[in-house]
């Protein structure tokens, strides 16, 4: 959609005030690249949200690449740290717009993120191609989630497979997985659970389901999206690697991004665990979710000069 640009630099501007404005304020000036001015970088880096060990890897990169490249100045390095970031940022891929036979992805994540939203947003996004769409409300934990998913299917003119509050999750999946098959779907959208005070209680549910899923094809589900609130910081990198450890994360869905400072957990969490982040909400309508795209998110991070006003 054009403007989506000027929204994510817009979205974006307090998380490169609290990031790249400071970066630029550290390089300004000095005359030397010198071991001050790394461990300055260092800090600066671990405090802007972005995790000790990436912000570790960043500066072990900028070491390397001063001394590859023979750099003696230090506002050189911005350009290097531009490079670095935007190597982390490409571990994310938009999604197809299709694919052979129906693709069902599985949505995880805490109360609270956006979860249940963020799969509304996602079936307008689909619909809106042309793409043949189904949501199954498998929060059974909660009958607002229920209600609030078929709210959002409303919208989109699409069917939410249920079941009353308290049911199987299970159950509801295998319903889905007949009924989205019988209507010949493109895309599946499940739902789920997101209470973590049982860490046990979740693993075995996510299984279940998986198994159900699974059974009825074999090589699904084809993406388990961990949705994720970029206002919590740290707390969302250490949602992240508990869910890959749970549930086998394939992608990342980062919500509300727009106005916060905090925008930096991107490169975290690429950084730490390694699951690109492949969604990125800034803003509340349904057209605000769209596909992750690293040149633009980088080019709004760094200055805002360069991105595309582009349909993706």
């Amino acid at each position: 959609m054009a403007g989506f640009f000027s929204q994510l630099k817009q979205g974006l501007s307090k998380t490169r005030q609290n990031f790249m404005d400071k970066v630029s304020q550290v390089l300004t000036g000095r005359e030397k690249i010198d071991e001050d001015l790394y461990d300055e970088l260092e800090e600066l880096l671990i405090r802007s949200d972005i995790g000790v060990k990436t912000a570790t890897d960043l500066v072990a990169g900028l070491r390397r690449e001063v001394k590859e490249r023979k750099l003696t100045q230090a506002e050189e390095l911005r350009e290097v740290l531009r490079e670095l970031i935007a190597g982390i940022l490409e571990k994310g891929n938009p999604p197809p717009l299709s694919a052979a036979g129906m693709q069902v992805i599985l949505t995880v994540g805490v109360n609270g993120v956006g979860k249940t939203t963020t799969i509304g947003k996602l079936a307008h996004w689909f619909t809106r191609r042309e793409q043949r769409v189904l949501l199954a409300a498998g929060d059974t934990f909660r009958a607002a989630a229920i209600d609030q998913l078929e709210i959002w299917g409303q919208r989109s003119g699409v069917e939410v497979i249920k079941q009353a509050e308290g049911a199987d999750p299970a159950a509801v999946v295998y319903d889905a997985m007949q009924a989205a098959k019988s209507r010949q779907v493109d895309v599946l959208l499940i739902d789920t659970a997101g209470r973590l005070h049982n860490k046990v209680n979740l693993m075995e549910e996510l299984r279940k389901i998986k198994k159900v899923i699974a059974r009825e094809i074999p090589e699904a589900p084809h993406e388990v999206l961990l949705v994720l609130d970029a206002t919590t910081g740290q707390n969302a990198l250490q949602q992240a690697k508990l869910f890959q450890e749970v549930a086998g994360v394939t992608g990342i869905v980062l919500t509300k991004l727009d106005g916060t400072a905090k925008g930096g957990v991107v490169l975290g969490i690429q950084g730490e665990t390694g699951i690109p982040v492949k969604w990125i909400g800034i803003g509340e309508g349904a057209d605000d979710l769209r596909p992750f795209v690293a040149a633009d998110f980088a080019a709004a991070l760094f200055d805002g000069n360069e991105g595309e006003e582009a349909e993706v």
